[in-house]
């Protein structure tokens, strides 16, 4: 997959018969008709998602009062849950009619709510979601510690699946996501950092959760190995589209509705897609303030680096990219028969690269 989409990053970076993308990352999602929006496409799953929230709150208890706290704290901050949705409509696609989805779609919760522990402590983070994040609050031992819980508590959940495959499944996506943040963090403060490294993380680090959910949603719902295959694909093209996303709306976005410190990727020395195509289209005086606000993280030029960023095309070309991953999630659910949860799924690539947060 990697030299394809290469191919299609320096297509997408040529100029020649492409119309400048404007740098709102709202504007860019193709679809025949006006976007649903995340509530209208949860609304196709509402008692679905009603029994996910019961098994989180049930298998999140621990007679450990601090385990409780700190897990409810970060797991009911408001985040859009994604990831439980597509596993619940990728299995209602599938046209499973049991309940061992509602199990996946917390596994795959509580796996992701681990990863942002981790990832808030390496990170040094203070803000997610707009509150003070769990290290912040509670310190980075205890924040490390319970990640290891929620861990742990997702494979519990897994064995009573008893599914080997959905157990490989599993186990190579967290082996996967680690290995990502081990690269991301390789990657830090290195201006040098390519975009093919920097794709190589968000395979890893995000976009293999969104693949994992959607496969095994078609394993317990014993769909063809065809669907199965369709459904991963879909899933890695949707979680690269949506980073992609996030890490251009780090220098446009609002940051009351973004929930985060504006360049906090920059903060953390992270070479963004945005800031590496900016460097490459640079001039020596932009290259040279990007390369050291990388190398030394700081935000001193912050101003400055946003509007070069912008009006170099980074973040253009990071929208056109993204809608490229999307469009090739959506172009993946060709196989599954034609309902309201498939289209819910389509409307899930499309809101990913239309949100504004």
């Amino acid at each position: 997959m990697q030299p394809a989409l290469n191919s299609r990053a320096k297509q997408l970076g040529s100029s020649e018969g492409i119309a400048p993308a404007r740098p709102i990352l709202g504007t860019m999602a193709h679809s025949s008709g006006p976007c649903m929006t995340l509530e209208q496409i949860r609304g196709l799953v509402t008692a679905d998602f009603e029994a996910v929230d019961r098994v989180v709150k049930q298998r999140l208890h621990s007679k450990v009062a601090l385990v409780d706290q700190v897990a409810s704290y970060i797991i009911y901050a408001g985040g859009k849950r994604l990831r439980p949705l597509l596993v619940l409509l990728a299995a209602r696609a599938c046209g499973h009619s049991g309940e061992r989805h509602v199990d996946a779609a917390a596994i795959i919760e509580f796996i992701h709510t681990a990863t942002l522990l981790h990832d808030d402590v390496v990170d040094e983070s203070s803000l997610r979601r707009g509150r003070d994040t769990a290290n912040e609050v509670f310190g980075n031992a205890t924040s490390v510690l319970v990640g290891d819980f929620l861990y742990s508590r997702a494979f519990q959940i897994m064995v009573t699946l008893d599914r080997m495959r959905i157990m490989q499944i599993l186990a190579d996506a967290t082996n996967a996501i680690a290995e990502g943040e081990v690269l991301q963090l390789m990657n830090a403060h290195d201006p040098n950092t390519t975009e093919a490294r920097y794709i190589d993380v968000i395979r890893r680090k995000t976009a293999r959760l969104f693949e994992a959910g959607a496969q095994i949603a078609a394993v317990i719902s014993d769909a063809t190995p065809e669907m199965e295959q369709s459904l991963a694909l879909y899933g890695r093209h949707l979680g690269t589209a949506f980073q992609l996303v996030d890490d251009a709306l780090d220098y446009q976005a609002d940051e009351a509705s973004l929930g985060k410190h504006l360049g906090a990727d920059l903060a953390e020395g992270k070479p963004t897609l945005p800031l590496i195509y900016a460097m490459q289209h640079g001039s020596e005086a932009q290259r040279t303030m990007i390369r050291l606000a990388i190398e030394n993280g700081g935000l001193d030029h912050l101003e400055e680096i946003t509007r070069a960023v912008a009006s170099l095309g980074g973040l253009a070309y990071t929208a056109r990219l993204a809608q490229s991953e999307a469009d090739q999630a959506l172009a993946a659910l060709a196989p599954l028969p034609e309902s309201a949860f498939k289209e819910g799924l389509s409307e899930l690539a499309k809101f990913a690269v239309a949100r504004k947060n």
